[in-house]
């Protein structure tokens, strides 16, 4: 705290150091900025960190990669807001190894939560942080064609294998970049709900992870970046660990490491980096100002996939 008898000097003093300590942060994101130009950065912007004024922060992200040359394309969830609305309309839910059971009336649900109130949110936010973005779901421009998830269980009695129906849980059977394409080529940052269209016309509801790693595929993407309430992927002493090759990351996904809800957030990871994608990573988007920390610095944050 500044004492009482500071002079106009010293006071000067502390404001030209600000400004030189701005002016190296700047000088150290040149490099970044002249490497990511041009490329894409798809970001998947999770329901859980979506929290406080975390949003301003990653609109202001969104905005400032876009004014220095990336093209981000932003695909949300919204696990959190879908319980939290089913709840309120007595549709009970529930989970099968990670997946939501969504039945007909939980479907209509998931689609107004995602295609509206969030997605809209969202959009709001970029636009009002000095960004021009729009909101699309799969269904747009037939985006993601989407087909049934097909699972099946051990049953407990007899060892075999049984099918379980998710009701309309879907994934990507087919991803049509055309609207992306015209978008990224003007001003627009899309803004994408992870909603699908299966053959039919049927809704179906897919895992906002997977349509990221599906989106960066196919428009192949500079990077993949999943924005979620952990710090990354953490060793046996619960340390960080800050790079992976998609071979070390099965390894631990296959020796326990890596558990839980991470495995598939991993392999859609390594589903992206095998698809094309130059590197995935998953960040802790509770962070104030990640994206950029990730992208503009040379340490960069969480823990990095790529392909050696």
């Amino acid at each position: 705290m500044a004492g009482s008898d500071d002079t106009p000097e010293d006071r000067n003093l502390r404001v030209m150091a600000r400004w030189r300590q701005t002016g190296r942060v700047l000088i150290e994101a040149l490099p970044y900025i002249l490497k990511y130009d041009q490329k894409t950065v798809v970001v998947k912007y999770g329901g859980n960190a979506m929290t406080g004024t975390g949003t301003d922060d990653f609109s202001q992200d969104i905005v400032l990669m876009k004014q220095t040359g990336i093209d981000p394309v932003v695909v949300h969830g919204g696990g959190p807001q879908i319980g939290a609305m089913l709840k309120k309309m007595n549709i009970h839910s529930t989970f099968i190894d990670g997946l939501r059971v969504t039945d007909e009336a939980a479907v209509e649900i998931v689609e107004m939560v995602l295609t509206g109130s969030i997605n809209k949110q969202i959009v709001s936010a970029i636009n009002a942080a000095g960004g021009r973005a729009v909101g699309l779901s799969g269904k747009d421009g037939n985006l993601v064609v989407a087909r049934k998830v097909a699972m099946s269980k051990a049953d407990p009695d007899t060892g075999e294998r049984v099918p379980v129906d998710l009701g309309f849980v879907g994934e990507p059977e087919k991803i049509n970049p055309e609207v992306l394409h015209t978008m990224m080529k003007s001003e627009i940052i899309p803004v994408i709900a992870p909603i699908g269209a299966g053959p039919k016309g049927e809704t179906f509801n897919i895992n906002a992870d997977t349509v990221a790693g599906a989106v960066a595929g196919a428009v192949r993407a500079e990077r993949l970046v999943l924005l979620t309430d952990v710090e990354g992927v953490l060793d046996k002493d619960k340390k960080l660990v800050p790079r992976l090759s998609v071979r070390e990351a099965r390894a631990l996904i296959a020796d326990g490491t890596i558990s839980g809800g991470m495995i598939p957030k991993i392999q859609t990871a390594i589903d992206a980096v095998e698809a094309g994608v130059s590197a995935a990573v998953i960040l802790d988007g509770r962070i104030p100002h990640v994206l950029l920390l990730e992208l503009f610095t040379e340490h960069g944050a969480g823990t990095l996939i790529t392909a050696e």
